[in-house]
């Protein structure tokens, strides 16, 4: 009995022997990232071209030494997994007037799928490819656009698991799903999740690649169009189709479960939302839960897509109203300006005899280049700003007061000018949402001192506005603009 008990022993102890030797023989996983984002407005007025891209530097292999966003989630879990080598693929920075901009060019396009195959070429071996997207991205010529970097680089690659993380504004279909191996879509918007989300990417990525998963992905198209500033997740009924996803995660494992909203204000093939599930190995469970999301949104979506918001002057008239009723900050939402150069609310609020104001912001690149070689900080101005940076833009507006500010504001020059009862404007150079009180303190103003501020922005406002509680009154106005709440005023 005793010969036996040590025979096993040393049967045993021979097996862990093997399985520490095997473990130290392992090769580190060598994961390639790229990124190569737009939300694209193809109403807008001006294309979006390879000078858009590069006004903020040349594109970049130096995009992986960060610790937010999809790629820093990726980093981190991929840091804590160990054993995993990130080679980061030269990648366009951030374009110039983010979804201000219209089509991108073919030629944008092609320079910089190319500059990633070719990058993709030299790195040697590779175990996979992580991809950072946006999902909204249109291309003249190219109908999804999305799905085609995919293939481009799936011809570099190979079969290795390709993971692509994309925003809630994205235009998808079958065709995404069908190029790469899985595709995970953020929850939350304001977007707190980005990080989370390309964590889960990672996850199933190394999973995936140590055969300890495979990826089975369902895709649906409920067939239903919102504007972004219905999409806000504070609210239902997104928030509750946000909520039906995370309770489908939570009761069945190895489950993730995206929606994408959509992008409405693109005149493309797959606008609208898309659903997107990924098991492991189980298609029949995630066709089973691509069906539910997507019934589930259809039936919700008279709530979801129905909604109405006042028009200009009714929605200056309820934010002054309730500024003399105390309710201050009043905050007005502008989310219909794409271009970020509308002057219909500035109009609206001097017509209306509004006091304790502040435009934040107006983008004016042109009222910006006259100050800097005529006027000084403190110097009296009179000069038209707005109103011309496309077709509803309005018309532009004199202002009579003096330069309060002028010099850099992160990688902008701006203006401000103060004018009239207290009221002030941030001019900028391109679309710029201000979507917490940061931008207030350099400039030397108390934001708890003013009445009413005017956003150039949809729902990100929120997270510094509305979530902290600062805002009095949130009223989101309807103005004319590339990014209606009214979808049936598009061409």
């Amino acid at each position: 009995m005793r010969v036996c008990k040590m025979a096993v022993w040393s049967i045993l102890a021979v097996v862990v022997v093997a399985r520490v030797c095997t473990c130290g023989e392992k090769k580190t996983i060598r994961i390639a990232v790229a990124t190569f984002p737009h939300e694209t407005c193809t109403f807008a007025p001006k294309p979006t071209t390879i000078e858009d891209w590069e006004y903020f530097g040349p594109p970049t292999a130096d995009i992986i030494d960060t610790s937010s966003g999809y790629i820093g989630g990726f980093r981190r879990m991929c840091d804590e997994f160990g054993g995993v080598e990130l080679i980061g693929i030269t990648s366009p920075r951030r374009v110039r007037g983010g979804s201000s901009g219209s089509w991108n060019t073919t030629a944008a396009f092609d320079k910089y799928c190319h500059l990633m195959a070719e990058d993709l070429k030299k790195t040697g071996h590779l175990d996979g490819l992580f991809l950072a997207l946006h999902g909204a991205m249109a291309v003249t010529g190219i109908p999804k656009p999305e799905a085609e970097i995919v293939r481009r680089l799936r011809k570099v690659v190979g079969d290795i698991p390709i993971m692509v993380t994309l925003d809630l504004h994205a235009n998808e279909d079958h065709e995404l799903s069908d190029a790469a191996d899985a595709v995970f879509i953020i929850k939350r918007y304001p977007h707190y999740d980005t990080a989370l989300i390309g964590e889960r990417a990672a996850h199933v990525m190394i999973k995936t690649i140590r055969g300890d998963y495979i990826p089975t992905m369902a895709t649906r198209k409920p067939g239903v169009i919102t504007p972004s500033v219905f999409q806000g997740t504070g609210l239902s009924p997104a928030m509750d189709i946000m909520e039906r996803a995370r309770r489908w995660e939570c009761r069945r494992r190895d489950v993730y479960v995206s929606v994408a909203f959509g992008f409405a204000y693109a005149d493309v093939p797959d606008v609208g939302a898309t659903v997107m599930v990924v098991t492991n190995n189980n298609q029949e469970l995630a066709d089973k839960i691509a069906n539910d999301m997507s019934d589930y949104i259809w039936r919700n979506r008279e709530a979801f897509a129905g909604k109405k918001l006042p028009k200009t002057k009714q929605g200056v008239a309820e934010a002054i109203k309730a500024a003399k009723e105390g309710k201050t900050p009043v905050v007005i939402a502008d989310h219909s300006d794409r271009t970020g150069g509308s002057s219909q609310i500035l109009e609206e609020l001097i017509r209306q005899g509004a006091e304790n104001f502040y435009i934040a912001t107006l983008r004016d690149e042109k009222a910006i280049d006259s100050i800097k070689g005529r006027y000084n900080t403190g110097d009296a101005i009179t000069i038209r700003v707005g109103g011309y940076s496309d077709r509803f833009a309005g018309n532009p507006v004199e202002i009579t007061g003096k330069v309060e500010f002028l010099g850099e504001h992160g990688a902008d020059a701006i203006a401000v000018l103060h004018f009239g009862k207290n009221n002030r404007i941030i001019l900028t150079p391109t679309l710029r949402q201000v979507t917490d009180t940061g931008i207030f303190a350099p400039l030397g103003i108390n934001f708890t001192e003013l009445d009413i501020i005017v956003l150039k922005s949809r729902v990100h406002f929120r997270r510094g506005y509305h979530e902290t509680g600062i805002a009095g009154a949130i009223f989101e106005v309807d103005a004319p603009g590339w990014g209606p709440a009214d979808l049936t005023t598009l061409p």
